[in-house]
């Protein structure tokens, strides 16, 4: 099993990798299908189902799939652009996407939220069809985003279809305890074995210029997040809180009477400043999604402005043991919201970084996973309950606290040996039954928890 560390860690544009990343990555796949295609197109459709059509709105899952069949894709996102490409095509209702004719699409014939049963493969399903000018059906794609802004069809889900079709990598591990043992055989930590996986399918040159962006775009969108004012948009009124909570850190920083636990305020400034500018609809990493993605890079954070000893070298170690652990729970459970609630999104997160930070503060790969289990343990059965639909409440707060869950996990694995009860392989299953078992209303539909127990109007 291979996942690749920028497959895991992916630049996008908020406010969500599943609802908005996704959707877009499947309309941008359409039309590379269309153009394929003998027919000639003459409209476009889309269909939405299950927690893409109940959340699509607040998610913008709407605006994603307009402007992936216009030709927009999260990693070259244009905030600027594509707005007036919305304007023309709700003016014009016509498409002009790259290689191809121009295509009719009215937003508010053409775009259907169907809030029946969800498609069969999985919670966030959607449908694309071309027709010609008639507005017959000549050529129609199911679509799955599955989370962390991966898709896939519904052919592809249906056959079990993995994200790894290349060579055989050095270090293949499925589970934890095939890493453990490959670790303990070869005497490399988790992020030397990732790092080897890695070096067999690209240039070392290719994979150190791609975790230095990485990094680069997280620490740029912290500060972005630190530095803006605001009310965050879609009918919450929700205040950005990052930038107060930050200056008044700074401006008690080196009182003697600042209390120890006020590390944690800074952790969730870090957190929540990265949850804001996704909540904007701003640029970010998915980590492994962008509801959660405050976390790791909240924590590398802490880890470099906190901990002496730091240094931004070893900062790749920390990605490479993130994305290995990001890559076992995705493997064997769902980094989805909509399909085990948010212990998948922020519960994945946290143990992704509380893995990283382990291993950086010099873990053993032993104590690394302990890490990683003892935070995603403390997140089982978490709901994904976003009220209104936004990726606001409780979505920024709750990275902020997945941060200090992780820095708390990887702390009290390094006071033992790396022997522990529970195997992460045993938590990672725990999530995966536990989502099964959870009501669809807690799964990023909006339709429980906090969503229809708070006014949002």
């Amino acid at each position: 099993m291979f996942l690749s560390v920028f497959e895991m860690f992916k630049v996008g544009v908020g406010p969500s990798s599943s609802h908005t990343m996704g959707p877009m990555v499947a309309a941008g796949r359409f039309l590379e299908a269309l153009r394929a295609s003998p027919f000639h197109a003459h409209g476009l459709r889309a269909s939405l189902h299950g927690s893409l059509a109940f959340t699509g709105v607040g998610h913008a899952t709407d605006r994603a799939t307009i402007l992936g069949l216009a030709g927009f894709q999260p990693d070259t996102y244009d905030a600027e652009a594509a707005e007036a490409a919305l304007a023309r095509i709700r003016t014009e209702k016509r498409l002009h996407p790259e290689g191809l004719a121009p295509l009719a699409f009215d937003p508010e014939a053409d775009l259907i939220f169907d809030y029946g049963p969800p498609l069969p493969g999985h919670a966030n399903g959607m449908i694309l069809m071309a027709t010609d000018a008639q507005g017959d059906v000549i050529l129609q794609e199911t679509y799955y985003s599955i989370g962390g802004g991966f898709v896939m069809t519904a052919d592809e889900l249906a056959r079990g279809k993995h994200t790894d079709e290349g060579a055989p990598v050095p270090y293949p591990f499925k589970t934890a305890a095939e890493m453990l043992a490959m670790a303990a055989a070869s005497g490399k930590s988790i992020a030397e074995m990732k790092r080897a996986n890695e070096l067999s399918r690209c240039p070392a040159a290719d994979l150190d210029t791609g975790l230095a962006r990485i990094w680069e775009v997280m620490n740029a969108c912290i500060d972005r997040g630190l530095a803006a004012e605001g009310t965050l948009p879609g009918g919450l009124n929700v205040k950005r809180r990052a930038r107060q909570v930050h200056e008044a850190l700074l401006a008690e920083r080196g009182m003697n009477l600042s209390a120890p636990h006020t590390i944690n305020d800074w952790m969730s400034a870090y957190a929540m400043a990265v949850n804001e500018e996704n909540a904007a609809g701003g640029q970010v990493v998915t980590a492994p999604t962008n509801g959660a993605a405050g976390v790791l890079p909240a924590t590398i954070r802490y880890w470099l402005d906190h901990v002496p000893g730091a240094t931004a070298s070893r900062i790749p170690d920390f990605l490479l043991t993130a994305a290995a652990i990001g890559g076992l729970v995705k493997h064997n459970a769902s980094i989805s919201g909509a399909e085990c609630g948010c212990q998948a999104e922020v519960g994945s997160a946290s143990a992704m970084a509380a893995a990283g930070l382990c291993a950086v503060l010099g873990g053993t790969p032993k104590q690394v996973e302990n890490a990683a289990e003892i935070a995603l343990e403390h997140h089982l059965g978490m709901t994904c309950d976003p009220v209104k639909g936004l990726v606001q409440v409780p979505c920024i707060e709750r990275n902020g606290l997945g941060c200090i869950k992780a820095v708390s996990a990887a702390s009290l694995a390094l006071r033992g040996t790396g022997d522990h009860f529970v195997p992460l392989d045993s938590a990672i299953e725990t999530m995966r039954q536990t989502g099964a078992d959870m009501h669809e209303k807690y799964k990023e539909t909006s339709l429980g928890g906090l969503a229809v127990n708070v006014p949002n109007c």
